[in-house]
């Protein structure tokens, strides 16, 4: 039986610290376990293969989203608005909304990790149709919860109290993701201790760099911030932790809750419409400081609420697992090459 041939296109990896480089890993190791596919990474035959996938949509790319081939893109994020990402002109992000909105468009199929953003993208003009929802995944060879040792010799590593109750976040330093909230929730809770792993992945030009800097610089005694961890390293940054913090006020599906439930962890999360749909409409939130005090220490000295989070962490672990998410990119690329019978490899 001829394999469907597939050619993921991505710079994802090249910049440190991004969600869209962890997911792009993770589709990857998925889809290569599917023998009926060929798949190839950056590949330059460009007419050998069946499926163009687009994982970023770097301008190297555009010029090779062809006619006479299956196009496929991953929608990362929609550039309707200034979501507290990049701090840019308002002439430049224009043009950079054009460009993302002209690539899009110029494919024949969309993926997005969140169903909440096939409407966003209707409103933009783009064909509902052309739009899929298949949700990230995260392997658990790579993210599990590590012997009480292990732990024990992590925490000395990165200089982590043992006697503390740790309260972990993690992502690129940006107003979007409720850095300086971390910071004043920890300011709150003095009988924890608060790490960030992550840090500015576009340096200057990160929305809020300067303010960002200055709290980063000058942290609360019981506040760290890591850096950015090569993701070889984060296992054991999510194994510091008895809670994963992530006050955003914006995403599309955080890579980092997928590797966090996968030990288990208890989340705690801002009150986002777009969680709804894919945290199974059961996790626990807040929405505003004061509440995310309040969940806190109702973590830290109510077991029986500690283990409620456990418990919610590890069903969205099951629901995401590798058995279901590999079923669905099976069907969907043999449903695509099945869909465009004249875009394919002679």
């Amino acid at each position: 039986m001829k394999k469907i041939k597939i050619n993921m296109y991505s710079e994802a990896d090249k910049v440190e610290g991004q969600g869209v480089g962890s997911a792009y890993k993770e589709q990857v190791g998925i889809v290569k376990s599917i023998p009926e596919f060929d798949v190839t990474i950056n590949g330059k035959k460009n007419n050998s293969y069946d499926i163009r996938h687009f994982h970023t949509v770097n301008p190297s790319f555009f010029f090779k989203i062809k006619k006479n081939r299956i196009n496929i893109c991953y929608v990362h994020f929609i550039p309707v608005y200034d979501d507290g990402s990049l701090h840019m002109p308002k002439v430049a992000f224009k043009i950079y909304r054009w460009y993302v909105l002209k690539f899009y468009n110029k494919n024949d199929e969309l993926v997005v990790v969140n169903p909440y953003f096939i409407n966003e993208l209707k409103k933009v003009g783009i064909d509902e149709k052309k739009v899929t929802y298949i949700p990230n995944y995260v392997s658990k060879d790579n993210f599990y919860k590590m012997k009480s040792e292990d732990i024990s010799r992590a925490k000395d590593k990165y200089k982590i109290p043992k006697d503390k109750f740790v309260v972990l976040g993690v992502g690129q330093t940006q107003t979007r993701k409720g850095v300086l909230d971390f910071v004043e929730v920890a300011k709150k809770c003095k009988d924890m201790y608060f790490i960030w792993a992550g840090g500015f992945s576009f340096g200057k030009i990160t929305a809020g760099y300067e303010e960002i800097k200055k709290a980063i610089d000058n942290p609360p005694s019981n506040c760290k911030f890591l850096g950015i961890i090569p993701r070889s390293e984060m296992n054991k940054i999510y194994n510091l932790a008895d809670v994963m913090f992530l006050p955003s006020y914006q995403e599309l599906f955080p890579m980092t809750i997928l590797e966090a439930v996968n030990l288990s962890t208890p989340l705690l999360l801002r009150n986002l419409e777009l969680y709804e749909g894919i945290l199974l409409n059961n996790y626990v939130s807040g929405t505003n400081n004061d509440e995310f005090v309040d969940l806190l220490n109702k973590y830290k000295n109510n077991k029986e609420f500690y283990k409620k989070g456990q418990d919610i962490s590890k069903n969205i672990s099951t629901y995401y697992g590798k058995e279901n998410i590999t079923k669905l990119w099976k069907d969907y690329y043999t449903k695509i090459y099945n869909k465009y019978p004249n875009k394919h490899a002679d």
